[in-house]
C-alpha cells in the first residue's frame, strides 16, 4: 500500500470516527486541483487528477487534500523548482484544506448551491483560517464540487527570490473541481 493510499484512508477513518454511522457521506480520489500565477513575463500552470475528498452531509465538513508532488507543470524546470525551492514538497508533501460548508445544503435532493467553507488551509506547513467560495451541485446522488480562489505566497512562508520575483505573482490562483461518489 503506498504512502497516498495510506494519508486517504486515515483522512476518511478520522472523518467517519467522529460522526454517526448514518450519516451520508462522499468521497472522492480525483479532484482536478490546479494552480495559475500570471506575471508579465510568465504563465505558470499546474493541473493534478490527484486531489482526495471526504464529505460529511449531516455535519457539512469537507477535508480535501493533495499530494503536492503529483501536480504536472507545463515544462518540467518550473515542477522541478516548485517542488524544491518554493513549496519544498520533500519536506511538506500535502496541501490539505479542512472547513465546514457555512450555508445549509440538502444532499438528498438534487440541485445547485452557492457556498463558502470556513476552515483551515495548510500549505507549506503553515496554517491559514480562510473562508473559500464554491459550489455545490448534487445530481442523482453524486455531489459535484468547484472553486476558485488566491492564495498569497507570503501567507505560507513561500519565499521567492528576487532574482525570479518578477515571474512569480505575489498570489496564485487555485482552481478545485470534482465529483464526490457516495461512500457506502
Amino acid at each position: 500500500m503506498n504512502s497516498k493510499t495510506k494519508i486517504l484512508r486515515l483522512l476518511v477513518a478520522f472523518l467517519l470516527l467522529n460522526f454517526s454511522a448514518n450519516a451520508q457521506n462522499f468521497l472522492s480520489k480525483n479532484l482536478r486541483i490546479g494552480l495559475f500565477s500570471s506575471t508579465p513575463l510568465e504563465d505558470i500552470r499546474a493541473v493534478s487528477d490527484n486531489g482526495s475528498a471526504v464529505l460529511v452531509a449531516k455535519s457539512r465538513e469537507i477535508a480535501v487534500q493533495l499530494n503536492v508532488k503529483t501536480l504536472e507543470f507545463d515544462r518540467k524546470l518550473m515542477q522541478e523548482h516548485f517542488n524544491e525551492n518554493y513549496i519544498e514538497s520533500d519536506k511538506y508533501p500535502y496541501a490539505k484544506f479542512k472547513g465546514v460548508i457555512d450555508q445549509p445544503v440538502d444532499f438528498s435532493k438534487d440541485g445547485d448551491y452557492a457556498v463558502t467553507v470556513t476552515g483551515v488551509l495548510s500549505v507549506h506547513g503553515v496554517d491559514k483560517k480562510r473562508t473559500i467560495p464554491g459550489k455545490v451541485t448534487i445530481s442523482n446522488g453524486v455531489v459535484q464540487i468547484s472553486t476558485e480562489f488566491k492564495v498569497a505566497c507570503v501567507d505560507h512562508d513561500i519565499k521567492i527570490p528576487k532574482l525570479v520575483f518578477t515571474k512569480i505573482a505575489e498570489f496564485i490562483t487555485i482552481k478545485a473541481e470534482g465529483k464526490l461518489n457516495p461512500l457506502k
